[in-house]
């Protein structure tokens, strides 16, 4: 549940927050959370790591031995490519 609040800011402190908030790509309301959050150290929803295991399939392909056979044939394949396009 929010609770509305009304603050005062010094008004170059305020136009500073503001771009800041810009700069994000949030609202001055969000930004203004998002400090209060921090500073309060409020701890966030731990986040499950296994997301991001098992998103696809290797092929059977072992990266990890054969990463450096893999990554030079994506180098040759991709020069393959720029040289066609010239």
């Amino acid at each position: 549940m929010m609770a509305r609040m009304q603050i005062s800011l010094d008004l170059e402190l305020q136009q500073k927050a503001r771009r800041r908030a810009a700069r994000l790509g949030v609202s001055f309301a969000e930004y203004v959370r998002r400090v209060v959050e921090r500073d309060l150290g409020r701890p966030r929803p731990k986040r499950d790591p296994s997301a991001v295991f098992n998103l696809g399939s290797s092929g059977g392909a072992d990266v990890a031995s054969d990463k450096d056979a893999l990554l030079g044939e994506a180098v040759a394949a991709r020069r393959g490519r720029l040289r066609a396009r010239r």
